[in-house]
């Protein structure tokens, strides 16, 4: 079964920085796309973070410059660097695949969304 592990969440203080990471285990064929969603209590999940198998990458307006978002296609990894990081950052952030693709007998190549179980992240002094 495919399963999608994070690490890397804690505490930390205002200015400084974590980085999160993302493996995705199975029999995975390829992924299209792999993101970082966050979710603050009271609010909905937005997109933090996204980047395609191009390499392309799209970020949040509220975390341009400060947030770096790569992936280790062989490993089927995904990290996020957060610097200079700000109180509104704090959230539980998730791990997304999107298009993910595994090989199932007599159905053939098949995508699917998976989602992390999500780790905590609290900026405070």
């Amino acid at each position: 079964q495919v399963q999608l592990v994070e690490s890397g969440g804690g505490l930390v203080q205002p200015g400084g920085s974590l980085r999160l990471s993302c493996a995705a285990s199975g029999s995975i064929l390829s992924i299209n796309a792999m993101g970082w969603y966050r979710q603050a209590p009271g609010k909905q999940r937005d997109l933090v973070a996204r980047i395609w198998l191009s390499g392309t990458t799209n970020y949040a307006d509220s975390v341009k410059g400060r947030f770096t978002i790569s992936r280790d296609n062989a490993k089927n990894t995904v990290y996020l660097q957060m610097n200079s990081l700000k109180f509104e950052d704090t959230a539980v952030y998730y791990c997304n695949a999107e298009g993910l693709i595994t090989y199932i007998s007599g159905r053939g190549y098949v995508p699917n969304d998976y989602w992390g179980q999500g780790t905590q992240v609290t900026v405070s002094s």
